[in-house]
């Protein structure tokens, strides 16, 4: 056919300017997530399985004078916790939160649901020393937990240390900036 070179040529256009768009919208996401104005604003979620435990966060949260942004569920009726971590991580990304926190029942499924999210370095911390950890060498900005794995007393503690640890280090810097590259560049893709 004679227009099926213009059909290629015009695909090709097209798939260039959304790859170009998508690198835009990374990049944007990557400086709203770093540079909220607001360093006491907390994105918090959790599905049925940690609805009790975000209870708890919470009240501890605003008893430290946190701004919480609660993004659901609001009863331990069932719900599907891609949805809620996608709520946390779309605050996160988008600057309207300086980090998130997702309960679920064991916070692996939510922290693969974060991770895909642009900006997003979600990290699952069932003990104080991977939030340490997370915090210090990654600069991880949402942390999951599982509601299941850990008792309310510890998860104070997980949440009192991921919010409270710095990345200060040139080297740990160096590797997150990697970790950010790696997802520029699958995003050009």
């Amino acid at each position: 056919m004679v227009d099926d070179p213009l059909r290629a040529r015009v695909r090709e256009i097209v798939e260039r300017v959304l790859r170009e768009q998508n690198i835009v919208v990374a990049e944007a996401h990557a400086r709203a997530a770093a540079e909220c104005s607001d360093p006491l604003t907390i994105a918090i979620g959790a599905d049925h399985g940690g609805f009790d435990l975000k209870g708890v966060l919470i009240q501890a949260l605003t008893a430290r004078e946190y701004r919480v942004l609660d993004c659901g569920t609001f009863s331990p009726d069932p719900v599907d916790y891609p949805d809620i971590a996608y709520a946390v991580a779309k605050l996160v990304s988008d600057g309207a939160a300086w980090r998130g926190i997702i309960l679920d029942g064991a916070g692996i499924g939510s922290g693969m649901v974060a991770n895909k999210v642009p900006g997003v370095r979600a990290a699952n911390c069932n003990d104080v020393k991977m939030a340490h950890n997370a915090r210090e060498h990654n600069d991880a900005n949402v942390l999951t937990l599982g509601a299941k794995m850990v008792d309310a007393h510890t998860a104070l503690e997980i949440v009192r240390i991921f919010l409270t640890t710095e990345c200060t280090e040139a080297r740990h810097k160096k590797r997150v900036a990697k970790i950010m590259d790696v997802e520029r560049r699958y995003l050009r893709k």
